[in-house]
């Protein structure tokens, strides 16, 4: 198994392991992302990708993990965040070391920056990734929550 930055060559089998992603939790009738947006969007050679993508080789060559990475340039440490958007191993490579090659691979990009921490969002229910991010050295942000305003339409003045 080898670990390496995603390329525009990897936009098809990386639109596969997103896809399935999101059908694993769930939001799969939402999902809109293309290959073209892939592409446009940050594996197209841009000076300033959106996203880092890192993808998870099997012995023959074939995707079988990826992790998508955005960055918050700073925040209060003047240090940059990572944010672990994505993570996602192909159901017959699970439990083979792909996730941990990946965490690697992300913890070395985030160094790589001087960033200050890597977050990332769980599923409640999703025991085992909650282990591995415990083995990944990972532990719940007890003090803030997640919340979010979704903008399918426009903010409504109560004016």
């Amino acid at each position: 198994m080898r670990v390496r930055r995603a390329t525009a060559h990897d936009v098809v089998p990386l639109l596969a392991l997103m896809r399935a992603l999101a059908v694993f939790e769930g939001y799969d009738a939402d999902f809109r992302v293309t290959a073209s947006d892939l592409l446009a969007r940050g594996l197209g050679g841009q000076a300033a990708p959106e996203f880092i993508a890192l993808v998870a080789e099997d012995g023959h060559g074939s995707l079988c993990g990826h992790a998508v990475l955005l960055v918050t340039p700073f925040t209060y440490d003047l240090r940059p965040t990572v944010v672990l958007k994505e993570l996602y191993v192909d159901v017959q490579h699970r439990r083979r070391g792909v996730a941990e090659g990946l965490l690697a691979a992300v913890q070395a990009e985030a160094q790589a920056i001087g960033a200050g921490r890597i977050r990332w969002l769980v599923l409640p229910g999703n025991g085992p990734a909650k282990r591995l991010y415990r083995r990944f050295g990972g532990a719940p942000d007890t003090a803030w929550e997640s919340w979010e305003r979704r903008l399918e339409r426009p903010l409504q003045s109560s004016a």
